[in-house]
């Protein structure tokens, strides 16, 4: 990919620097929820939240969908353009960093509160290990994914889709692949979360006094 900004002669991308505009997404979206979207929902659900925690979840999955469904678009343009010797920007895979970002800012900031917030309050801070074990346990699942895809799909079509070419690679179709393994995720995800109750949360309220003054 061109991985300049405009011109041969302009600033070079490095390519793990990508990863910064879903670390600057996190951040923004981040702010952006809790300053003006949590007033603004809390005024139409009546939720101090302005959603529960498992809402919030699940729109950072739809917002995974949306990323994986983005991201095989720009994999399958890419390969036809180098079929045709067109070289493609590296700005075209801003839009899934971006959105990815935004995907974390529900998705692991509601799996922070749940763990936090819904289990005993004494095993809050075995809440938190369990947050990190969620992570921990994804990777090893998207590593064994990734093996399982790959033989299969030489079985199957006598063709890796994780070639040591990348354009001789399909990374499209995982791209679809994973865009459907998330959409079932969503469904069982839904059901699963309608019938999960919710341990009811007390916030501590403290009443100052007035007439005592400051010492």
């Amino acid at each position: 990919m061109d991985r300049h900004i405009a011109g041969n002669n302009s600033f070079t991308v490095p390519p793990a620097s990508m990863f910064s505009l879903t670390a600057l997404s996190l951040i923004i979206s981040i702010t952006i929820y809790d300053k003006l979207l949590v007033p603004l929902l809390r005024s139409i659900t009546r939720n101090q939240r302005g959603i529960n925690i498992l809402q919030r979840i699940g729109t950072g999955m739809l917002f995974s969908l949306t990323t994986m469904i983005i991201a095989a678009l720009v994999e399958k343009k890419r390969l036809d353009r180098t079929e045709n010797n067109e070289p493609m920007s590296v700005i075209w895979l801003a839009p899934q960093f971006i959105v990815i970002g935004v995907a974390d800012a529900f998705t692991l900031v509601g799996l922070q509160e749940y763990f936090y917030d819904q289990v005993p309050d004494s095993m809050r801070s075995l809440g938190i290990a369990f947050y990190l074990s969620v992570l921990g346990a994804a990777s090893f699942l998207n590593n064994l994914l990734i093996t399982a895809v790959d033989t299969l799909a030489d079985d199957f079509s006598a063709k890796s889709w994780f070639g040591k070419d990348l354009n001789s690679s399909r990374l499209d179709r995982f791209y679809w692949f994973l865009a459907g393994v998330t959409a079932a995720n969503i469904c069982v995800y839904v059901v699963v979360a309608k019938r999960c109750p919710y341990k009811n949360v007390q916030l501590n309220q403290v009443v100052v006094d007035s007439s005592v003054s400051a010492a």
